[in-house]
Formats: C-alpha cells, structure tokens, sequence
C-alpha cells in the first residue's frame, strides 16, 4: 500500500482537492481510503462514503491535532493494508503551523489558498516547506500575475516542491496531482520511519489544563518575550 499526508490550513480545500484526485484515481481502478484528522467536529467522512471511498476520522479534541496525528498513524496504516487499499490519504488541518504531518520517504502534500494572503507561504511553516508537492487553489478567482507572484513566494519557502493549481469545484489540474500521487514507495508497515520535522517539545502546565494566568503558573517549557 503507498501513503499520503495531506496538510493544509483550514479551508483551503484539502477535502475538495482529495475527492476530484480519488474520482480519477479510482476511473483507473485503484482502492482509495482517507483517515481523516480534526479536532473537534469533522463531517467530511459523509462527502468520502458519498464516492464510495472507506473513511475513518479522528478527533484530537483537546490534543494538538498533529500530536494525535503522530500517535495514531501507525494504527492508521495497519487499518489500510487490512482493508487491501492501494493507497491511504492522511487528512490533517495542520492547525498551528509549527507543526507538520509529514513522514520521510512517504510522499508529502500541503494545499494552500491563493485567496490567503502573499506572505502565507512564509507562515504556515514546516508542512509547506518540508512538502514534496503544494496544491494552490482558488487560483481561479485571481488574475493571471497573482497566481504567479504566489507560486514565486511558495518556491521561495520550498525550492524543490512541485507546484499544482488544483480547481476544488471544477477538478481542472486534478490529473497533474493524480499522477504525481501514484509515484509514492508501496510499504507494509510505517513503524521505525521518521518524521520529516520534529514535533516542539512544549510541555507547559497550560499544556496540562492549567487556565489560571500568572507567573506563578507557568511551569515546564516557557518561553517569554523581551520586551
């Protein structure tokens, strides 16, 4: 089986991007499942039975969602090579941009909205800019130069990654991805494989559900600003 992380910020349209891909993956007869990783609610495991893909979704609730992501892929991927899948999509949101999903020598994506901002490759950190591939979208509702001045700023970030505009609505350059997508190592099991950026070692009493805010409560790893 060949696993995929997919990361991105919060609607940018990881879960349009995926579906258009799977529709014609699955044309070609591959077997498609996507564990899906959020942190309180997720539903987009309805839009993934509506094409007949298998789905499993995960809720960090009040743990880093990339964290639970972490401790929860090895299951994942056992679960996928059960199911007899040819491939496996992991869908993260990628919420605090410090953090990033992806796993060496497995195939890495990071979808981003053109409509973000110029300077959101720069922000969004490590899952943009350790990404093998970055699937820009809402392209189409910008002009031709703004479309190019942001994928200028996503090279800037990531040298080496390959840049994909991808119609979440239409599927228009869901192809160029597919075909990218089926180039992943097929493996049998994930155990021992590393990280591609390290998670931050922020243990802090507010990581442990302290609320109260005060020096005298901060313990563990603080960092304070000079001011």
């Amino acid at each position: 089986m060949k696993l995929i992380t997919v990361s991105g910020p919060p609607s940018s349209g990881k879960t349009s991007v995926i579906i258009k891909t799977i529709e014609l993956l699955k044309e070609e007869g591959t077997k498609i499942g996507v564990i899906k990783f959020d942190c309180l609610s997720s539903y987009d495991d309805v839009l993934y039975e509506k094409i007949g893909v298998p789905v499993k979704v995960g809720l960090s609730g009040n743990l880093c969602p990339d964290h639970f992501f972490v401790s929860n892929i090895e299951e994942c991927v056992n679960w996928g090579i059960e199911e007899g899948l040819d491939i496996l999509i992991s869908e993260s949101a990628g919420l605090c941009n410090r953090c990033s999903p992806h796993i060496k020598e497995i195939p890495a994506v990071c979808v981003i909205d053109n409509l973000s901002g110029i300077n959101t490759p720069k922000k969004i950190g490590p899952m943009l800019k350790f990404a093998d591939i970055v699937v820009v979208t809402k392209g189409d509702i910008v002009s031709q130069a703004e479309r190019e001045v942001f994928a200028f700023e996503i090279k800037q970030a990531n040298p080496k990654a390959k840049i994909v505009f991808v119609n979440g609505i239409t599927g228009q350059g869901a192809y160029a991805l597919s075909k990218n997508l089926k180039d992943g190592n097929v493996i049998s099991e994930i155990t021992n494989k590393r990280l591609r950026f390290p998670m931050p070692a922020a243990v802090c009493s507010y990581c442990l559900g302290q609320t109260k805010i005060g020096k005298e409560y901060q313990n563990g790893n603080i960092k304070k600003m000079v001011l």
